[in-house]
């Protein structure tokens, strides 16, 4: 049985496909339209999860949701006969809605009439979240936790995951969310478009928490879990905040009142520089959220005493608070769904399809390498379209039949200091390249973020780069240990450790890990003992294919990061492309 999972008119708007419960594609709409968080109707994703399985749409038995316009009604009611929006609010919903709920018109646009013959399920917003948490994670029984802004007018849910299912036991209602708080100081912080959090979360380590104070007096905390924000200090609950998505990329009308510039000053435009007060803001900002964060989490651990806690939900994609959790909580494990936010809820959704429809455990989700791949034939007709080009410009073209041959020649080139784009097999799913579409580097230079924005990335100099890591070293370089498949959490590098690898380590001393297994992800895991083996470092340096665009989805999009930029080496399936000179 085919499920069709979909995350829509949203911001990163996506697809999965399940077959008989498990998933055999999954896309998000941004890496085929290259526009950074694409919202809207997510028919390229659709058509290659449908293409990628021999299926068509008339194959598909049931579509899923990852909204419900039903959800939460009364507490809807009460809140419009509490506080009536505006007449623009009400437009602006009203379109939405009808944007949102019109699916069948949307399919018949993009695929033809009367071809779409399944129902659509509607799934609310955070059993989605969680849905894709628990049911991808291999626990039996585990506390489940989503935080993000706001859906399906929910900002906050916990409960118990279990083998009867997900039972839902506390929600946290509009106004009151920590996502709207993180956004709110994001904004204000002059970090203006969606998807900026985590700017603000790499720039907080630079500061000191000299704000806190003040901040805390924006969220305040209850005994029974939850927590409510000061609306003085927030626009949502009474204004109208516009969200649109013309051209596809979704933007947001602030979210923060006067009343915090009153009590910080003035907000920070966007090209202005950055100063230590920002910096000191950002930190305190970070450690508002972390003490609410910790508060839900640890609240729902002393009701249920369990040592599995899987996260999910926006807010689900701030590593630094998910590393620490660990120690705050407590709990033992910890799972982070690799696509945390909206767009891995298409997935839940199809998951909870499937476990309403059949009564079983769909899933699990042990990898997240659901999206297009390309033979290295196609890799091979990518190159000679271009190798007048290439050859022009004193690239050498070689072609591995070894593929430990290749882990070798690419990892001494890691060793030597050149940076190298690595494409290889299926896409990845979620925010994060991890190892399929990645520029690597040596994490031992302490040079390396400055040559990287130097020659490609070009971003603001305080976000950190990440560490790919075998998973049987993680315990010899880093204070905690558990695996971290997708590159959720920030973990503590071993004092004596930070040292080695400087590239890699922030400015506190943490590193985003990624821990690789030869099970996961073969080839990439090769290359790293490759790269270990010559170096006595089990990690390399992972940072995203791309230069301020959607990660790299083909091969032709592959060289052209490659062309224009000064990346050292191209690696493209069997084939390695490499620049003159170190």
């Amino acid at each position: 049985m085919l499920i069709l999972g979909l995350n829509s008119f949203h911001g990163d708007s996506s697809a999965c496909l399940l077959d008989d419960g498990k998933v055999v594609a999954a896309a998000e709409e941004e890496r085929f339209t290259r526009i950074k968080h694409w919202a809207g109707f997510p028919a390229r994703s659709i058509e290659y999860c449908l293409s990628n399985s021999g299926a068509r749409l008339e194959d598909v038995a049931h579509v899923a949701v990852n909204h419900d316009p039903a959800a939460n009604f009364w507490p809807r009611l009460r809140s419009v006969l509490k506080r009536p929006p505006s007449p623009g609010a009400v437009i602006g919903r009203l379109r939405r809605r009808r944007e949102r709920s019109d699916l069948r018109h949307h399919f018949g646009q993009a695929f033809g009439d009367g071809r779409l013959r399944a129902p659509v399920m509607h799934v609310e917003h955070h059993e989605s979240h969680l849905a894709s948490a628990f049911y991808g994670s291999r626990f039996d029984e585990a506390i489940v936790v989503s935080v993000d802004g706001f859906g399906d007018f929910a900002s906050t849910v916990t409960g118990v995951g279990s083998s009867t299912g997900i039972d839902i036991e506390s929600r946290v209602l509009f106004p009151h969310s920590l996502g709207v708080f993180y956004q709110a100081m994001t904004q204000y912080l002059g970090f203006p478009y969606y998807g900026d959090e985590y700017k603000v979360m790499g720039l907080a380590p630079l500061g000191s928490p000299r704000y806190v104070d003040k901040l805390r007096g924006l969220v305040s905390l209850h005994d029974d879990g939850s927590f409510t924000l000061d609306l003085r200090y927030f626009r949502h609950a009474t204004e109208k905040i516009d969200f649109t998505w013309a051209g596809g990329a979704p933007q947001f009308g602030a979210l923060f009142s006067a009343a915090l510039a009153d009590m910080l000053g003035p907000a920070r435009n966007e090209n202005e520089e950055l100063t230590e007060k920002h910096r000191d803001i950002a930190r305190s900002a970070q450690a508002v959220y972390e003490e609410a964060f910790f508060h839900v989490v640890r609240s729902a651990r002393r009701r249920h005493g369990l040592d599995d806690l899987v996260l999910a939900g926006g807010c689900a994609q701030n590593s630094v608070a998910n590393g620490k959790v660990y120690g705050e909580a407590p709990v033992k494990r910890v799972y982070v769904q690799a696509a945390a936010g909206d767009s891995g809820g298409a997935m839940g959704a199809a998951f909870v399809a499937w476990h309403r429809l059949k009564g079983s455990r769909p899933g699990p989700m042990d990898h997240a390498y659901w999206g297009p791949s390309f033979t290295d034939d196609q890799c091979a007709s990518a190159l000679d379209a271009r190798s007048a080009e290439l050859a022009s410009s004193g690239c050498v073209r070689e072609h591995f039949t070894s593929e430990e041959a290749l882990c070798r020649r690419v990892a001494a080139f890691i060793a030597e200091g050149r940076v190298v784009g690595w494409f290889q097999g299926s896409m990845e799913w979620g925010p994060r390249a991890l190892g399929n579409r990645s520029i690597l580097a040596d994490p031992r230079r302490t040079d390396m973020k400055q040559l990287l924005n130097a020659k490609i990335k070009r971003r603001e100099s305080f976000r950190p780069f990440a560490p790919s890591v075998l998973r049987e070293a993680v315990a010899d370089w880093f204070e905690f240990e558990d695996d971290v498949p997708f590159m959720t959490q920030v973990f503590p590098i071993r004092q004596e450790k930070r040292q080695v690898v400087p590239a890699v380590a922030h400015v506190d001393g943490s590193g985003r890990l990624q821990t690789v297994t030869a099970n996961g992800n073969p080839r990439y895991y090769r290359l790293i003992a490759a790269f270990n083996d010559i170096t006595g470092v089990p990690m390399v340096l992972n940072t995203s294919f791309n230069e301020s665009e959607p990660i790299v989805c083909t091969p032709s999009e592959a060289l052209d990061c490659f062309v224009r930029t000064r990346m050292d080496c191209l690696v493209l399936g069997d084939h390695v492309i490499s620049r003159a000179g170190p």
